[in-house]
């Protein structure tokens, strides 16, 4: 759809109304095209994305594997906070 700068004053609403049916809006001054106007894409990015190719999304959700370490560390952080407390 082409509207003209005049135009839109009065056809705003049926511009809007367009681009929210997925209608590219082109903005005219004299005759000249100046502005786009689209509508708002309702979907996330991680979906967008996906849909593009751009990337995959896991098969299932994963539990994250603990590490002994990170155990053992945050045991004795316990404990030193626990034994600042007193």
């Amino acid at each position: 759809m082409e509207i003209s700068v005049t135009e839109l004053g009065s056809g705003v609403k049926t511009a809007l109304d367009a681009a929210k049916d997925g209608e590219t809006v082109i903005i005219t001054d004299d005759g000249v095209p100046v502005a786009r106007l689209t509508g708002v894409e309702s979907t996330d990015l991680l979906t967008r994305l996906e849909a593009d190719g751009l990337i995959a999304l896991p098969a299932a959700a994963r539990a994250v594997p603990r590490v002994p370490q990170a155990e053992a560390a945050k045991d004795a952080l316990s404990s030193l906070l626990g034994r600042m407390r007193r």
